[in-house]
């Protein structure tokens, strides 16, 4: 049986996990538990995790159920939530970052002011994954506007995302934009017993929109400098990295590539602290220029004092002042990100500046305390309307 909560956090994603979905989780539904003095938590789970999971001050209830076909899940999902919202009769805040918990929220019987942290907008995401007809993703984005509409009040990550939201009707004072942020490593950790002298580091998905693809062409024009490694800490399975495995073989690159796979945080953190550079090569596509996202990875290098290297992007621009020291590049373009790279590997003095005003940058700004602070005023104001 669960008990009833003060509060519910709902999202459609496997918690805990190595990817920074689950970072960002953990961010804000601690911050609506402290503000509400309990909670619910709604996620993903698998066969390895408790479908329910008492804790002290918050309960996690998991959806488990392992569905091949994405939208049939999302659906279960949805329903299962549904059943538990009707037993939960203290809600008194609700906060939710996808369309799929959306749906089942904002069809109850509920009266809670709701938040809606709009991440991902599936009608743009899913094609990257799935072969969906028109009709059907049509029928996605009504969904989504209508979540939009229903909601009290919007959380934009970006503000890529707030302009798409806006064009698609929502208000500009129905959105805070509230990006990522990152824990301050004040300490450098040791470095990995298995980290070469001299390596670049990229960490993260494997996703298409992330840029892998290019960064490996891109350090292929870096064979010159043999004592140069790459590093690649997915926080995908293995079996996800088999493609670029390949490539890398192709590009005769394999023999300098060290991967890691699904690290613990502490553990990649000690992989970025000793890292020359941080490379975040996404790609110019709709995911990244429409929906838009706030790249956790630029973040937590920044935390780590490792200089960036970035696609020259909308939403990466919008994380730096226009003076600010950070290398970005245009995307797609492998030759120019390999020149980056090698300019900054050849400067130290100017990639040691960059770390450490882009350090100093996140203490002033983009701490997860900071990012914290505007999420409690925003329950302050929809709670005490």
């Amino acid at each position: 049986m669960i008990p009833q909560h003060q509060s519910l956090y709902a999202a459609y994603d496997l918690y805990p996990s190595t990817k920074g979905a689950a970072t960002h989780i953990n961010a804000f539904a601690s911050t609506l538990f402290d503000f509400c003095g309990d909670g619910l938590l709604y996620v993903l789970g698998n066969e390895q995790l408790p479908s329910i999971q008492p804790e002290s001050d918050y309960t996690i209830v998991r959806f488990s159920k392992q569905v091949h076909n994405y939208l049939d899940r999302a659906k279960q999902y949805t329903n299962f939530l549904a059943q538990i919202i009707q037993w939960q009769s203290s809600l008194k805040l609700i906060h939710f970052r996808d369309v799929w918990s959306g749906m089942a929220i904002l069809n109850s019987a509920v009266q809670s002011p709701t938040l809606f942290e709009v991440n991902a907008l599936p009608s743009i995401e899913l094609p990257y994954h799935y072969q969906l007809s028109p009709p059907t993703l049509q029928k996605i984005r009504q969904l989504e506007d209508w979540c939009l509409h229903q909601s009290t009040h919007l959380v934009a990550p970006s503000l890529v995302i707030q302009q798409t939201l806006e064009k698609r009707g929502i208000p500009s004072d129905k959105i805070t934009h509230i990006p990522n942020g990152a824990e301050i490593l004040n300490q450098t950790p040791p470095a990995p017993d298995q980290a070469p002298e001299r390596y670049i580091i990229y960490f993260g998905a494997l996703q298409h929109w992330q840029g892998i693809d290019d960064l490996l062409k891109a350090f292929a024009g870096l064979q010159d400098l043999s004592d140069l490694h790459l590093v690649i800490c997915s926080s995908n399975k293995r079996q996800t990295a088999k493609p670029f495995i390949k490539m890398a073989a192709k590009l005769g690159i394999s023999d300098r590539i060290i991967w890691q796979f699904q690290l613990h945080k502490t553990a990649l953190q000690a992989w970025i602290s000793h890292a020359l550079l941080s490379i975040a090569p996404l790609k110019a596509c709709s995911r990244n220029l429409e929906q838009g996202c706030s790249p956790l990875k630029i973040f937590e290098s920044m935390a780590c004092k490792t200089a960036v290297v970035a696609s020259d992007l909308p939403v990466v621009r919008e994380i730096f002042a226009p003076d600010f020291p950070v290398k970005l590049v245009y995307p797609d373009r492998p030759h120019l990100l390999s020149q980056a790279i090698r300019f900054l590997l050849e400067s130290p003095n100017i990639r040691e500046n960059m770390a450490l005003q882009s350090w100093q940058l996140l203490q002033n700004k983009y701490s997860w305390k900071a990012q914290k602070e505007k999420l409690v005023n925003i329950y302050y104001k929809l709670t005490h309307k």
